[in-house]
């Protein structure tokens, strides 16, 4: 899934403003402009989009983490260089505190129906004999069960 695509989510699930966005990432003790955040947020036939980098988009992850539950003690993660979807749908899992049943009743309320071993397996490390691989329709499903329950109706 594009990883612009996935900034705009967030964003608009926690209902971010521009600074809020820049505080993430700072939270990672990375520095971004406002110019850098609204290029990524830019629609992706806008003459001024720029396609956030897999490292970009990691930073912003931990970032998250850090602001939802608290820095770790110690140095600060380093960002991966390679992103999949599985790794960002751990990411948002940690930033939010959740269990695979969390998952699961998230998923069911966008219609699919998983069960725990089969979203265990989106956790699992690659080389894992049952590890699964995130389809870009289940991040989807999963923001936008996010996106049900934590952005209030205005």
């Amino acid at each position: 899934m594009n990883h612009n695509d996935v900034l705009r989510r967030i964003r608009y699930i926690f209902d971010y403003d521009d600074s809020q966005m820049m505080d993430v990432f700072a939270q990672a003790d990375y520095a971004v402009t406002r110019e850098q955040v609204c290029g990524w947020l830019k629609q992706d036939e806008d003459a001024e989009f720029i396609k956030i980098k897999d490292r970009e988009m990691a930073i912003f992850l931990n970032g998250l983490i850090n602001l939802r539950r608290g820095r770790r003690d110690g140095p600060q993660a380093e960002p991966e260089t390679r992103l999949s979807n599985n790794m960002v749908l751990m990411k948002l899992r940690i930033a939010l505190n959740m269990q695979s049943d969390d998952v699961q009743s998230l998923l069911a309320e966008t219609g699919l129906n998983f069960s725990k071993h089969e979203i265990s397996a989106l956790f699992r490390k690659p080389g894992h004999k049952h590890y699964r691989d995130c389809e870009d329709q289940l991040l989807r499903n999963v923001l936008n069960g996010l996106q049900k329950r934590l952005r209030q109706p205005a």
